[in-house]
Parts: structure tokens; C-alpha cells; sequence
């Protein structure tokens, strides 16, 4: 939180082009999403963002081509909390697109009421982590025909006090504490880029990295501070909160690592 506060998070520097890249992004309708899309439709790549609800990903879409005229991006229906609506989705890249060069598993939802997924999971689990897992092992083909691909997963320092409840992973039965179910959902997000860098095995073409983008202003924790006045003064703003983001998707030091967690 000490960076937070004295803003003193770094940029990200590399100059890298997206050119001719393929780049999905999920929930950019908004938030740090909604940056990233728009950063890396500044360097050239061509950008599709999978968002839950289509009205905000289209006006997300024009905002993003009001700043950025020549934006090449698409929005497609993407509900991390529904199975069918992820393979959809896939099914539907699979059919636009041969080759996948950059996921950002970006979205998420950060300690909400005690909510169930469309099959039945814990919210927070189903959302953060099952859907991000399904989503990039359907995509992994295509992102395995790019000369290089990187996988992106926005996670939180949260996971350093999590805990996987594996006899009650949705932790029903009176369980259930949003803080307990979001830290989980953030270990878990960890621990699955730590183990498919080890089984895509050193000399995979694919990189995966994990990170924490620092405490920001966007409606990711709406069921925590809902409007409340310290965020202005505590919380960096989306420009800043990208650039964990940027690094882990651009920066060339990291064309040879693998599985760690970035902050």
C-alpha cells in the first residue's frame, strides 16, 4: 500500500509494437481492462475484449477509438461465470482467429455477497479462477501457433493469505466470508500460472505470469468502498494501475521467464 500512497509504482518502458498481434482481453469494459486495451491498441495489436455485459463493452469500444481512431478491437459475450457462455466464446475465436498472441485474464470480482456461478460454484472461485482456467487451456492451441505467446493473469497480493479449502472449495455450510473466498480465488490463480508454466515444460513457446496491479480506483471493489472518499486519496488511478499489466504483456526482459508473480 506504501507505493500506493506515495505513487511510486514504476512505468512501464519497453517500447515494444503489438503489430499484426492478436490480443484478447477479458472484462476491458471497464477499469484497468478498459487501459490495457487501450495502451496496446496504441502499439498496433489487434484486440478483441470478452466482456459479461455488450452495452458497456461497445461504449468502452468508442471511448477507446476516441482517443485511439485507427483501434483495431472487437467486443464478443464473455460470462466468466458461465461454462457454456466461455466455451462459446472460444468456439467463436477459434473461428475468427488461427493464432493468439496475448491473453490477459483480467477480469474478476473482488468479495461480494455470497453469489453462485450459472454451474454452482462460489462466485469469487467460479469467476476468478475456474473460468480464466477453462478459458485459457481452450485457447491454449492457438496461442501455441504463435511464434511467442504470453498468458496474463491479474491476480492480488491477496493470494499471500490464501488458502485452498479443498474439502469445501465453494465453502459452503456457513463457510462462506467474501475476504476467505477472494484470497482463495487469488492463490489459486497463482499456483495454476506456476503449474502450466511447468507443464508447457523451458522451452514452450508460451510464457505465463501472474501479478498484482496495486490498490486502484475502479468498481472492482464496489462491494468494499462503495464511494468512499479515501480511494481518491489512497488508490492509484487506471494509468498507473495498468502498468504491472503492460510490463508482464511488452517487457522484453521477460521473453525467457516464466511462472512467476510480478508486482
Amino acid at each position: 500500500m506504501g507505493s500506493n500512497i506515495l505513487h511510486m509504482r514504476r512505468k512501464c518502458k519497453s517500447e515494444r509494437r503489438l503489430d499484426g498481434k492478436v490480443v484478447i482481453i477479458t472484462g476491458a469494459n471497464t477499469g484497468i481492462g478498459k487501459e490495457t486495451a487501450l495502451q496496446l491498441s496504441l502499439r498496433g495489436a489487434k484486440i478483441y475484449i470478452g466482456c459479461r455485459d455488450l452495452e458497456k463493452a461497445e461504449s468502452a469500444v468508442n471511448d477507446i477509438k476516441s482517443v485511439n481512431p485507427g483501434a483495431d478491437i472487437t467486443s464478443l459475450k464473455l460470462d466468466l461465470s458461465s461454462l457454456k457462455s466461455i466455451r462459446h466464446f472460444a468456439n467463436e475465436m477459434e473461428e475468427r482467429e488461427p493464432i493468439i498472441d496475448i491473453l490477459v485474464n483480467n477480469a474478476g470480482i473482488m468479495m461480494c455477497p455470497e453469489w453462485q456461478t450459472t454451474d454452482g460454484f462460489e462466485m469469487q472461485f467460479g469467476t476468478n479462477y475456474l473460468g480464466p482456467f477453462l478459458l485459457t487451456l481452450t485457447l491454449l492451441p492457438q496461442l501455441q501457433r504463435a511464434p511467442k505467446a504470453r498468458v496474463v493473469s491479474v491476480s492480488a497480493k491477496y493470494y499471500e493469505v490464501g488458502k485452498l479449502y479443498f474439502d469445501n472449495l465453494n465453502l459452503r455450510n456457513g463457510k462462506y466470508d467474501p475476504t476467505r473466498a477472494y484470497a482463495q480465488s487469488k492463490l489459486a490463480q497463482v499456483l495454476f500460472t506456476r503449474e502450466l508454466s511447468r507443464r508447457l515444460g523451458q522451452g514452450s513457446t508460451v510464457t505465463c505470469y501472474a501479478l498484482h496491479p496495486g490498490v486502484i480506483k475502479t468498481d472492482l471493489q464496489k462491494h468494499v468502498f462503495n464511494n468512499d472518499p479515501i480511494r481518491d486519496i489512497l488508490f492509484l488511478n487506471t494509468e498507473m494501475g495498468v502498468q504491472t499489466t503492460l510490463y508482464c504483456v511488452l517487457d522484453e526482459q521477460l521473453d525467457t521467464e516464466s511462472g512467476f508473480f510480478y508486482e
